[in-house]
């Protein structure tokens, strides 16, 4: 296999079993959002203290995606992920053992780090193998994230009545261990030089005819990468307990969770579909605007009804945005900077998912509902377009390249 690598039967399969390890290896992700109306009764805390263990997950996830991403850039995504799974393994058997929240919490941090493996390094894996479907293979890649946030809550929701949060952690730590480390000896293959070269050319065409270097740009994606995750996490970190606050439960709450996830993976392949065509940061605007709208219509909607819907509506509004960054970054950076680069963008917004985390608790215990919580998203949202817009308004589109 030579230049004619990328985009072939190939890809697709090893585009399939990335994504069967992204649904596996991102429950590190989901599960805390699940148990921690569980935690937060056990350990008797307030509604920020009880998001500590999603804050240092998210930590741990963000250092992740550009640490290991890094590492990938080297040895390649099997050893990567191979390691990651035994981080997991570990992070979740001690987890369930924890006598303490601050224990618990650190422990998050290497449960974070573990799975994303099974993100932004596996996404970036991913898009070296493709050009002209770089942004479907994406997209794809990127819904494993929501697929295993729509699967494992309603899944593990029985299992935590019968066992608790602490089986759950322990079945959790089999599960990832022996499944990861099996599927990763599949995609052992590396990139032909001829393909890397063929991508690259692309690359470097449209790197040159933009006003913004390598440098710059990458800055400018990550601070809009927080905007947009501040605002996106409300709703997805914060959903089960503001259901649990209106009297709805925390299945209801799991449930509308996976609507919402289900909504963003149909959002993340449209997305894919579209960036193909008109490339990454119009594809980026079109989601971020979409988003915005969605968290406007939770302000007026409390009934049971209304916020499945709004739920749906919001999945399927946002789901597109994260993995428009990953197609961004390919299409002006080169192969060989494909771990790193993704991995530090897709870093930002999951800073931005645990800042929005944290500052939706804190707005909470503050205000006593999550009204301004939404505000305060809506108001981040509006700082990613302005960033994504200005990168747009000042990039020249060369000819033969998606405008």
């Amino acid at each position: 296999m030579g230049a004619d690598s990328l985009d072939s039967r190939y890809s697709w399969i090893r585009l399939a079993i990335s994504l069967l390890i992204g649904l596996i290896g991102n429950v590190g992700m989901w599960v805390v959002i699940v148990v921690m109306p569980a935690i937060q009764s056990e350990f008797g805390l307030d509604r920020a203290e009880a998001s500590y263990p999603y804050i240092l997950t998210m930590v741990g996830f963000a250092l992740g995606n550009f640490l290991i991403g890094t590492v990938v850039d080297r040895i390649g995504i099997t050893w990567a992920l191979s390691g990651a799974a035994v981080l997991i393994g570990a992070g979740f058997t001690l987890a369930a053992f924890s006598p303490t929240i601050l224990m618990l919490s650190m422990l998050h941090l290497l449960i974070g780090l573990g799975t994303a493996c099974s993100f932004g390094p596996l996404i970036a894996d991913v898009s070296l193998w493709f050009l002209k479907r770089r942004g479907i293979a994406v997209a794809i890649a990127a819904s494993a994230n929501y697929l295993s946030g729509a699967f494992w809550p309603v899944m593990l929701s029985d299992f935590q009545t019968a066992h608790g949060w602490r089986g759950v952690y322990l079945l959790l730590a089999a599960v990832c261990l022996v499944s990861i480390i099996g599927l990763a000896q599949l995609l052992r293959r590396r990139v032909p030089i001829e393909a890397t070269a063929r991508s690259d050319a692309a690359s470097r065409a449209r790197a040159h005819s933009s006003g913004f270097s390598h440098t710059m740009l990458v800055a400018m994606l990550g601070l809009a990468g927080i905007g947009c995750c501040v605002a996106m996490s409300m709703p997805q970190v914060h959903i089960v307990s503001f259901c649990v606050d209106l009297g709805y439960g925390p299945a209801v709450g799991a449930e509308m969770l996976s609507l919402m996830l289900l909504g963003g993976v149909a959002s993340r392949l449209l997305s894919g579909l579209v960036s193909d065509r008109l490339g990454g940061l119009k594809t980026l605007i079109i989601g971020s605007t979409l988003q915005m709208l969605a968290l406007f219509l939770y302000l007026p909607f409390d009934g049971l009804v209304s916020l499945y819907v709004v739920s749906t509506i919001f999945g399927l509004s946002q789901g597109g945005i994260v993995p428009s960054y990953a197609v961004i970054v390919r299409e002006y950076m080169p192969a060989k900077e494909a771990g790193s680069r993704v991995g530090f963008v897709l870093m930002t917004t999951i800073i931005g998912m645990a800042m929005g985390g944290w500052m939706s608790g804190w707005i909470y215990d503050i205000t006593g509902s999550y009204q301004m919580a939404f505000w305060n998203g809506i108001g981040w949202n509006l700082l990613n377009l302005a960033i994504i817009l200005t990168i747009l308004m000042r990039t020249r589109t060369p000819s033969g390249l998606p405008a």
